[in-house]
């Protein structure tokens, strides 16, 4: 009997909490004009569809940018503004139209297509345009008179939301209008993270040229909170705007309004919105408001999540076997690391008043989140709490961490310095090392 292939039985199985959570949502969707014509964008429409067939409601906002400047350049048009940027005047709206109206042909015949034997084969998605975003123009700035360039006045947030519930999804593009009737051209950006705030949508994901934020040693960043983004943002002021820093500004500022979750991703990566969306670490960076990596009291819905968490290394011997009933009766003195509802790190404190000590255990951290210093968070956590105990000194038993033990302050110790009853409960066939370490 041919066995199925594991891996994506795995996946597909852990892919089913997302699944849930993100059905009867609203995402915003960001592509960049260079988006639209990369090799990868047909895909990227396939995972667009899949994600409305799972019941999440979707606007997606296209720039235009590239092509735009295309035609302009085409045309003979290189007038610019103080820092190269393109002013649209009254006689190019007519161009940057055109533009516009060719890419949202495009978009609509992509998202039309229902061959047989293609990611959309039994596509039933429908595609809305309209004139849902209101415009101003930005005036005249520093003596320069821009024109037909605009900024977003209001976006008819029930309109698009009446569309939604219809189920269609809903196209924006870089083009507005005033209530005199004029048009004008506005930054894509700026439409997407004011239309994700206006609807209070759930996710603004931006898809442009990077995967993401990277540390100083090359690493991406998976969560970045949004104060974060707002220094990386400020440290380019002194500097030409660049794609990643307008990026972090519209989310940041997007996720500060209400907006839950905000995304970067690159749209030349095939399958970054899915991995972003249904799997723990993503392929991008998110950015939010607070935290969704939190160290908390554990409670008995966690009682399933660390016993998955622990077992690996209890049949390895690191860790001593706990039943889920003796894990229950004592799951007040846990403390588990949470991400996204999953329970990837955990500890137990057990106190001993009348010594004034207490017994660290049960530490282990997700084998796919060790490196991260989260072991070292979850101890300063269980340290923090046996002092609210006023408690003295905590302890440990282990047969093979005692290196990381040592590197975080505990010193070895002997059996004579443990509690009289933790003496006599001690495994000599274990043969655990002790090690102490005193909190005041």
């Amino acid at each position: 009997m041919q066995q199925p292939d594991q891996d994506y039985v795995n996946w597909f199985r852990h892919s089913a909490p997302y699944i849930n959570a993100h059905r009867g949502r609203t995402f915003v969707v960001y592509v960049s004009g260079e988006a639209v014509d990369h090799d990868n964008f047909k895909h990227l429409v396939h995972d667009i569809n899949l994600l409305s067939s799972l019941g999440v409601k979707l606007v997606l906002v296209h720039g235009s940018r590239p092509q735009i400047a295309a035609a302009r350049k085409n045309a003979g048009l290189t007038n610019g503004g103080q820092h190269g940027e393109t002013i649209t005047t009254a006689a190019e709206m007519s161009l940057v139209s055109a533009v516009v109206g060719q890419q949202n042909a495009k978009l609509e015949a992509m998202f039309s297509m229902g061959l047989a034997n293609s990611p959309m084969q039994g596509s039933r998605i429908r595609t809305v345009r309209g004139n849902f975003i209101i415009a101003q123009p930005i005036g005249i700035h520093n003596g320069i008179d821009y024109a037909h360039n605009g900024t977003v006045r209001r976006v008819d947030a029930k309109a698009i939301r009446a569309q939604l519930e219809l189920n269609s999804l809903v196209l924006i593009s870089c083009l507005g209008y005033s209530p005199t009737g004029e048009g004008f051209n506005l930054a894509a950006e700026q439409v997407a993270g004011q239309v994700a705030t206006s609807l209070k949508a759930d996710k603004l994901i931006m898809l442009g040229a990077e995967s993401g934020i990277t540390n100083s040693r090359g690493e991406r960043v998976t969560e970045l909170l949004t104060k974060a983004a707002q220094r990386l943002v400020q440290q380019h002021q002194t500097q030409q705007a660049t794609e990643l820093s307008v990026y972090l500004e519209v989310l940041s500022q997007a996720c500060e309004a209400g907006v839950k979750r905000g995304h970067l991703l690159s749209y030349q990566v095939n399958g970054a919105l899915l991995t972003e969306l249904f799997s723990r670490d993503g392929s991008g960076t998110m950015l939010v408001k607070e935290s969704y990596e939190k160290i908390r009291t554990a409670t008995i819905d966690d009682a399933g999540g660390i016993l998955e968490l622990i077992r690996p290394m209890e049949q390895d011997g690191l860790l001593v076997r706990r039943s889920r009933e003796l894990l229950e009766a004592e799951i007040h003195y846990f403390s588990v690391i949470e991400l996204d509802g999953a329970i990837i790190g955990c500890a137990a404190l057990y106190p001993f008043a009348e010594e004034r000590q207490a017994e660290l255990a049960c530490v282990a951290i997700n084998s796919a989140y060790r490196g991260a210093s989260r072991g070292a968070a979850l101890l300063q956590h269980i340290e923090k709490q046996a002092e609210r105990l006023g408690l003295d000194q905590i302890f440990v038993l282990t047969t093979a961490a005692a290196h990381w033990f040592v590197e975080n302050g505990f010193a070895p110790s002997t059996l004579k310095a443990l509690p009289a009853e933790k003496q006599q409960l001690y495994n000599y066939q274990r043969n655990s090392k002790v090690f102490t370490k005193a909190l005041r």
